[in-house]
């Protein structure tokens, strides 16, 4: 387990340093200001007490991708001022238990989806912001899904049209994941021009997330509002904390 130690705060704190300053030179790069771009913290495998050192340096964003793991640590931090974020992959029989702690679900892939976590966050009485995870493999060209997931391109459109059908759900704009051995500037401006379309029938479908670690420039560089961060904040992932 990560030591919780002040040698441990000071350790996140300077990774934290390291990554604003990079959002902040590849904001200045691409000509728009620092507050367009949002960081959220990914926290996989790391405690809840990570969450509370990343939370007292002002991040206010955190992402998780397994509902196992989210759940309990979501229900730890309850006392801070935190949006929280699902940016994994989602089965329809973990909605309930995500839209309980979840703001933001990333990865809305498919209509079945969106229709299950209405309604849970109509049982719930929450009101869930969704985004639609698009796969920018070359395969989903041709109807495949590729290996980070999401919708195919095409499908965009009925899935946003799903989420907005559904009390208790919002269309937040888009999610994707660089392709593995691609050009990530290419998908990421391929993604942005599919927020574009959304934007046009749905204004407040304002997000883009995009970039990681390793990424983040140029996911900033092609319109990305929202970076999803873990690596370069917390280091390499260890055990997964039960």
């Amino acid at each position: 387990m990560p030591d919780t130690s002040a040698d441990r705060a000071a350790a996140v704190e300077s990774r934290l340093m390291e990554v604003r300053e990079r959002i902040a030179n590849a904001c200045a790069k691409a000509g728009r200001a620092p507050d367009e771009v949002s960081l959220i913290a990914v926290t996989k495998t790391y405690p809840a007490s990570d969450v509370r050192i990343l939370s007292r340096f002002g991040v206010t964003d955190v992402g998780e991708n397994r509902d196992q793991e989210a759940a309990p640590k979501a229900d730890e931090c309850r006392d801070l001022p935190l949006t929280w974020h699902f940016v994994g992959q989602l089965q329809t029989n973990k909605a309930r238990s995500v839209v309980r702690y979840a703001d933001v679900v990333h990865s809305v892939d498919r209509v079945r989806l969106a229709r299950s976590l209405g309604a849970r966050a109509r049982a719930e009485e929450r009101a869930v912001r969704c985004l639609v995870q698009v796969d920018l493999d070359p395969g989903a060209i041709e109807g495949a899904v590729g290996p980070r997931g999401g919708a195919d391109p095409r499908d965009v459109e009925e899935i946003a049209a799903a989420i907005d059908a559904e009390d208790g759900l919002s269309v937040g704009g888009v999610m994707a994941v660089a392709p593995l051995g691609g050009d990530p500037g290419a998908a990421f401006a391929r993604l942005n021009s599919i927020a574009v379309s959304l934007r046009a029938r749905y204004h407040q479908a304002s997000m883009v997330s995009a970039g990681m670690s390793g990424d983040l420039e140029s996911a900033v560089e092609n319109g990305a509002t929202h970076l999803r961060i873990g690596t370069a904040l917390l280091g390499d992932r260890g055990p997964i904390v039960g």
